[in-house]
């Protein structure tokens, strides 16, 4: 498939995820946020699901875990230009708690019934490689529970044999302990500098080049 097609068929999935009524949050949701980034990347980062700024501008990872995020790729030196990021579920689900919306974790059925999204997103991008951020998105890429706090850090395989790095949910931070912050961060950190060397220059870094300015394999975005 082209990078072209490929973007296109995102474009057409971010829709009909939209649309998409298979588990009751959707109805309650503003919209769908669908992922964001170049197709083939190096990387693509999946989260549990929107929050409420989130769910607002349409975009994954813009609230204060997205801002956290973004604190880690640039310290370790990375663009999120080249990440693909996206969630695991595709809409907010949330309790209201007096004015205000309350992140509302998933439960298995509805993250089930987004797994077919999240599947055709991965067959659509095809990143060489994917992080799991938090319980709730290993369990939707592995297949199966995931005890993260155990195996953060370390490279998994799912069921189609793509490589996935498990590691905690920015969020996760910032409802620590305040005391234990900075080595909560350096923890993180070190989980997420395992996939450090997929950016390392490859050897057909100069052919992959050429075609990108031939057209035949430029940056697509899905948004």
């Amino acid at each position: 498939m082209s990078v072209r097609d490929a973007q296109a068929g995102l474009r057409t999935l971010s829709r009909a995820t939209d649309a998409c009524r298979e588990c009751p949050i959707g109805q309650y949701a503003t919209q769908s946020v669908f992922g964001e980034g170049p197709v083939r990347p190096v990387l693509m980062v999946v989260g549990e699901q929107p929050g409420d700024k989130e769910d607002l501008a349409g975009r994954p990872f813009v609230g204060p875990a997205g801002r956290l995020f973004d604190r880690a790729v640039a310290q370790l030196g990375w663009s999120r230009e080249k990440l693909y990021v996206t969630n695991a579920v595709k809409h907010f689900k949330y309790e209201w708690r007096g004015k205000r919306r309350m992140h509302k974790t998933p439960g298995q059925r509805e993250a089930e019934a987004c797994h077919h999204w999240l599947e055709s997103e991965l067959e659509l991008v095809r990143p060489h490689a994917i992080v799991a951020l938090g319980a709730v998105a290993a369990r939707s890429l592995l297949g199966r529970p995931v005890a993260v706090t155990r195996l953060r850090g370390r490279w998994l395989e799912d069921p189609a044999g793509r490589r996935v790095l498990v590691t905690l949910h920015p969020s996760a931070l910032l409802r620590g302990d305040p005391a234990q912050r900075e080595s909560a961060w350096e923890a993180w950190i070190s989980d997420l500098s395992a996939a450090a060397p997929l950016f390392a220059p490859r050897k057909n870094e100069k052919k992959e080049k050429a075609r990108e300015k031939s057209g035949h394999d430029e940056p697509a975005y899905a948004g």
